[in-house]
């Protein structure tokens, strides 16, 4: 499972740290004069830096623009969100042995629990359910649609993942 964390850096700006899927550790420094740090940790060492890649503001933007989408959007798209002031729309993925793969909206009680909304599902099929409801199962490898504020959607991804809120 992949994780986010993020930090203040007083006096400096931000820390964001990725620990990917894979396996890889990526910690991404923002500066308050918008300079832009990309660290990458050696895979047998996460304590050990192997790159950095340092970009201005513009530089920044752009490579932005390029891994969020606005450039190119690739066709098996598992992951993505969209921002409307407080609320997000998020994609992701039932992974393989996710705690809530195999069971209803319903019985996991996601919008009692969470405040999100699931909006839609892309089954494995590439099938369609938009507005599903309570009774519907969530399957391994099915790509959810998820509406909320950013907290209650990871709230959400969570709970499917590892049953934890």
């Amino acid at each position: 499972m992949s994780t986010f964390r993020e930090s203040d850096l007083p006096g400096i700006g931000r820390k964001f740290q990725v620990n990917t899927r894979s396996g890889d550790k990526l910690v991404i420094v923002i500066h308050d004069d918008g300079k832009r740090e990309m660290h990458h940790f050696d895979y047998n060492d996460p304590e050990e830096s192997i790159s950095m890649v340092t970009l201005d503001d513009s530089e920044a933007r752009r490579v932005g623009a390029i891994l969020g989408g606005m450039v190119y959007m690739p066709k098996a798209l598992e992951s993505v969100d969209v921002a409307f002031d407080e609320m997000v729309i998020e994609w992701f993925k039932v992974e393989q042995g996710a705690k809530g793969a195999g069971k209803t909206i319903g019985d996991l009680e996601i919008r009692k629990r969470t405040g999100a909304a699931i909006i839609a599902i892309i089954k494995k099929n590439h099938e369609k359910v938009v507005n599903p409801g309570p009774e519907q199962v969530l399957f391994e490898g099915a790509t959810l649609v998820v509406l909320g504020e950013r907290g209650q959607v990871k709230e959400c991804n969570r709970l499917i993942d590892d049953g934890s809120i």
